[in-house]
């Protein structure tokens, strides 16, 4: 049977003069199916109980990319430079990222997931890399009308973590569509993958409980540009399957 994976969603809408509707990209679904797990969405604006019953449901949490998060979150004021935000997102999925690393359920976080798990626990954010932060790295290359497949930069990841296991490799071209980094880290949270500016690109957690963070976004990578993060849905699922 495969194992129930919550893939929390946000709000969008197809036309301007169209109702709202909630929902995720298929490419995050594509790779839970792939990987052997039976996607659930999350919708944002259930209440409390209803999130904790849903996360009891699942065996493993999928936090995806989106909006900029609150930075009244982290103590600091807005900058100018603040893009768009998800509030009932935020109000939704820190508790998941919390729930999910208190009790070992295996836990992805992709983009603005990874930002979302280090302010959950603690963290800050850089609110715009290009205002607050010194590089000639493009982060944000893939969300100016480019494919979401197209590697943009290397991360250098580190020999003895998790993910550089599972891709076999310590470096690897990734895409990139973010503004936002993580600036402090969440106490218990490790940096396991870095762009060649010092952003950090990945982290996971310490114990032997599935917890990884990427910046780039895989679940558009594993079917050609880089088939190699197949492996790293596979295990994921793999640890959900295994609770």
């Amino acid at each position: 049977m495969r194992p129930l994976i919550g893939i929390s969603c946000r709000f969008t809408t197809d036309v301007a003069w169209s109702p709202t509707f909630v929902g995720v990209r298929e490419g995050y679904i594509n790779a839970v199916l792939e990987a052997g797990g039976a996607p659930l969405l999350i919708p944002p604006q259930v209440d409390p109980a209803t999130l904790r019953q849903m996360y009891e449901l699942v065996a493993g949490i999928v936090l995806p990319g989106g909006a900029d998060i609150d930075p009244a979150l982290y103590g600091e004021e807005p900058h100018p430079q603040l893009g768009q935000l998800e509030p009932l997102r935020d109000t939704s999925e820190f508790p998941l990222a919390r729930w999910a690393v208190a009790d070992g359920k295996p836990l992805f976080a992709i983009c603005r997931g990874m930002q979302v798990l280090n302010v959950a626990l603690g963290g800050t954010l850089y609110q715009d890399i290009d205002s607050q932060y010194a590089t000639t790295v493009e982060h944000e290359a893939g969300s100016k009308q480019r494919s979401w497949t197209t590697l943009d930069h290397p991360v250098a990841y580190s020999p003895t973590s998790r993910l550089a296991e599972l891709l076999g490799t310590t470096e690897s071209s990734v895409n990139s569509l973010h503004h936002q980094a993580l600036k402090d880290l969440a106490p218990g949270l490790i940096v396991v993958g870095s762009a060649p500016d010092g952003i950090i690109e990945a982290v996971e957690g310490p114990g032997d409980a599935f917890l990884l963070g990427v910046q780039c976004h895989p679940e558009q990578l594993w079917q050609a540009a880089d088939p190699r993060w197949r492996r790293v849905f596979r295990a994921f699922v793999a640890a959900a399957a295994g609770r």
